[in-house]
């Protein structure tokens, strides 16, 4: 727990352009604070002339300051004098401690801000970097991360769990200096009123720490167990938004809603449990409080009453130590923040410490460029380790040539295409682009000679050009206008309201299969890659927009070393090289006539295509 907790701070570094600005405002504030309560003294002794109250001494030159009953009486034999005469009169006496009282409050209140201000700086700071951290670990981890993860639970850590965390890491200073300064202000002015009754209330206020502190300490596991199931409702809401049209085709809007209710069933009861023990503590230390201070005035009267104490001071006294109950409290219930605070920075780091599977080495080299070819050696791979998805294959891919897998569903075409731009690492074998290991290459340096348009076309919550934009964003208007024209998009996208400036929605979702795929077209076409992998391009699609997809796609191959995934095998006759992958092998390969006089697997699919 103290591990996590300091490495939650780390988030805040430098801890001293925060902690020593905060050191200052809140000491400040608590003397300032403190002297509100002490100038009950003169006021109630100047108003009523109580034996041993007040007595005015006209001084012209400022008093040694010392921390009692007769260096106040002093300081305020000075003030009076300085600004009202040597002559006293309790009505202006009066007026002066007022115009004390309000500077006082003033200055107590200035820096009480300024504290509160130097606090946020540290926690939008804090909470900026924190994201940042888990935003790029996130993006930069493996492909096959997320087919472990649910993808609400990383959301939820990026922003529920952020947001329970930042108030730990904040609460931090107040814990350490803004509570504890008013405590010693409180208590060094109830010393000095009566050193006997503050024995009785420093006796009784760590009793009350440990009552609450036990109630505190059952909040960390409780709070864990909230924010994992906070994690699983944001997944499901999330799951249940992009899947809305299947919820409502297959009428599974009850199963979804039952299923949500459950979670959030159980949350909001960890949520109960939680406030139950953490709104007990702040009631608790109240009635103890009052507790106490019924005793003090039966103690402090008979104090008075053997004039060990004045009256005023007494007063001075219980008003102090009511207060004082007041940062305790905070004091305490930062605790319970800072335990919910923890439990949600475990889950935090359970995302910064994770460790992506493809990881670049340490002298990794920058990937100049294909000159020969790609080729796959002996690979093996499986996604969990127990059944082989790929099995020996071995195959070349020249530049410059069209090469097709095809195959039955669930054969490894797809896998085979993510083992080229190194999304997965394979088992065993070796992906080889010149003969050099693709391990020995910069992932990002790779990937940007390389363009994918697949099946589910990914879109943006942008505009048109925007999502074009993501193939090279330092490209002109004209450049994406080219583009566009290449893919066969410049006409719907010219008809679209805002033309390029045209925002398509979540995911793309308004606009059709057929021009979601040909904007994707479109991004590639203007990155201008060396390398194109196509999985499955145009088999969503009509007959109309898997044409226009098609003419868009001959184009974008001219010239590039291209691996086609294809069902329709209409859209790859002219391929330089066919491979049939079957159970995560190479059945056959050839050009597509010669796989056709070989009567084999290919023949039967184009026979049954044909069929069809």
């Amino acid at each position: 727990m103290f591990k996590t907790y300091l490495r939650l701070l780390g988030f805040a570094k430098p801890l001293s352009r925060y902690t020593i600005p905060y050191l200052i405002f809140a000491a400040l504030h608590a003397v300032f604070n403190t002297f509100n309560y002490a100038m009950i003294i003169p006021i109630l002794n100047a108003m009523f002339d109580t034996d041993g109250g007040f007595e005015f001494t006209p001084l012209y030159t400022l008093p040694t300051i010392e921390f009692n009953a007769d260096g106040f009486n002093a300081i305020l034999s000075y003030l009076y004098t300085i600004s009202l005469g040597d002559s006293f009169n309790q009505v202006y006496f009066l007026a002066l401690l007022g115009v004390v009282t309000v500077v006082m409050n003033l200055l107590s209140n200035t820096f009480r801000y300024a504290a509160a201000m130097t606090v946020e700086r540290m926690r939008v700071t804090s909470v900026q970097r924190m994201r940042d951290a888990m935003f790029s670990r996130v993006v930069d981890m493996n492909v096959g991360y997320f087919s472990e993860q649910r993808k609400g639970d990383i959301m939820s850590k990026i922003t529920q769990d952020v947001m329970v965390v930042q108030f730990c890491i904040t609460n931090t200073l107040q814990v350490a200096f803004r509570d504890p300064f008013l405590i010693i202000g409180y208590l060094t002015l109830m010393i000095g009123i009566s050193w006997q009754l503050s024995l009785f209330a420093i006796f009784f206020l760590p009793i009350v720490g440990i009552i609450i502190g036990g109630i505190v300490k059952r909040l960390r596991h409780p709070a864990q167990r909230g924010q994992e199931r906070m994690g699983d409702m944001v997944s499901v809401l999330d799951e249940t938004l992009s899947g809305i049209k299947i919820v409502k085709g297959y009428n599974a809007s009850g199963f979804i809603s039952r299923k949500f209710r459950q979670l959030n069933s159980d949350y909001s009861r960890l949520m109960i449990s939680m406030a139950r023990r953490q709104q007990l503590a702040s009631p608790m230390s109240e009635f103890l409080g009052i507790t106490a201070v019924a005793v003090i005035l039966v103690f402090g009267g008979t104090l008075v009453a053997q004039d060990i104490i004045s009256g005023a001071g007494f007063i001075a006294f219980i008003a102090a130590f009511s207060q004082i109950t007041r940062p305790l409290r905070s004091f305490i219930d930062q605790f319970a923040n800072i335990n919910q605070g923890v439990a949600a920075g475990e889950r935090i780091f359970s995302v910064i410490d994770s460790q992506s599977d493809v990881e670049d080495s340490k002298d990794a080299l920058d990937f100049g460029g294909l000159k020969e070819s790609i080729e796959l050696r002996n690979v093996h791979f499986s996604y969990d380790g127990s059944r082989e998805v790929i099995n020996d294959i071995t195959l070349k891919i020249n530049k410059g040539e069209t090469v097709a897998l095809v195959g039955a569903s669930g054969g490894g075409k797809s896998t085979l295409s993510e083992l080229i731009p190194r999304f997965y690492d394979v088992t065993s074998g070796d992906v080889l682009f010149d003969g050099v290991s693709v391990k020995a290459y910069k992932q990002e340096s790779l990937r940007k000679r390389m363009s994918i348009v697949a099946q589910e076309t990914v879109l943006f919550n942008d505009t048109i050009e925007g999502n074009i934009l993501m193939g090279r964003p330092d490209a002109t208007h004209d450049e994406v206008v080219a583009a566009s024209k290449i893919a066969n998009a410049h006409s719907f996208i010219m008809e679209s309201p805002e033309g390029y400036d045209t925002n398509i929605g979540d995911r793309g979702t308004k606009l059709s299969g057929g021009q979601r795929q040909r904007i994707s077209i479109a991004r590639a076409v203007l990155k201008n890659p060396e390398i194109l992998i196509l999985d499955e391009a145009t088999s969503a699609l009509d007959t109309e927009s898997e044409k226009l997809v098609q003419d868009a796609l001959t184009k974008l191959l001219k010239g590039r070393t291209s691996i086609v995934i294809a069902h329709r095998l209409s859209t790859i006759y002219n391929a330089d090289r066919i491979y049939v992958i079957d159970q995560g092998r190479v059945a056959e390969q050839g050009t597509h006539q010669e796989l056709l006089d070989k009567g084999g697997i290919y023949a039967h699919l184009i026979e049954m295509q044909s069929f069809s």
